[in-house]
């Protein structure tokens, strides 16, 4: 029988209940500086600061960018980092059955460090933290979660990958990683062909159910 080695998880919308903020703030900046492109703030879910910026708000609009990284510095220090229901006790179940966890997340440096500060607990739930700043490609490249399974010397089959981002599924899938989705940002229904299972939250969710669906696979 197969073990399970890492769990790795995105950050927001999958630890911390973040996304109706986040899509609170794009939707102002993407409706100031992108009028003719509504719905833009769905699209750029699950990319980094950097990887947002290189696409919609260069050349003409470079000059928005530390209009906008000022914004959000300050949005992110006053946001609320409310757990996903059920979390924190999934997650140190997962621990206390021997499994590895990482958070692996588009986010950058500066907004773990609101992270800290907000919930100074927050690192005892994770081995190892993967930011922005520790891969060279964005999701929905494989690269982040792959890093990831490779700080604990496991491979794919051995990892499990929590999303809940478009961007953040295929990564996972195209790490050959079993995915589940959290519906969080987006429908079950839109997630499902990129997903291998779908929750809610993680209230009825546990390490027995998990691994019964993972040995499945």
């Amino acid at each position: 029988m197969k073990k399970l080695k890492a769990a790795l998880f995105d950050l927001d919308g999958v630890v911390f209940d973040t996304e109706p903020q986040y899509t609170i703030f794009w939707g102002e900046q993407c409706r100031e500086f992108h009028p003719e492109h509504p719905g833009l703030e769905i699209e750029i879910k699950g990319q980094t600061l950097t990887q947002i910026f290189d696409r919609w708000f260069s050349g003409e609009l470079a000059y928005t960018q530390p209009i906008i990284t000022k914004r959000l510095d300050a949005y992110e220090a006053q946001m609320d980092y409310v757990y996903v229901a059920g979390f924190e006790r999934f997650v140190m179940e997962l621990k206390a059955q021997g499994v590895k966890t990482a958070v692996v997340t588009s986010s950058n440096k500066p907004k773990m460090q609101s992270v800290y500060q907000y919930r100074p607990e927050f690192t005892t739930f994770f081995d190892e933290i993967l930011t922005s700043e520790d891969f060279a490609e964005s999701k929905p490249s494989p690269d982040c979660y792959l890093r990831g399974a490779a700080r604990f010397g496991a491979t794919p089959d051995e990892c499990v990958v929590f999303e809940d981002s478009f961007n953040g599924l295929r990564s996972g899938r195209a790490a050959g990683m079993f995915v589940v989705g959290l519906t969080t940002s987006n429908q079950k229904e839109r997630i499902k062909e990129l997903s291998d299972v779908q929750i809610d939250d993680y209230k009825e969710f546990d390490f027995n159910k998990l691994i019964g669906l993972w040995q499945d696979i």
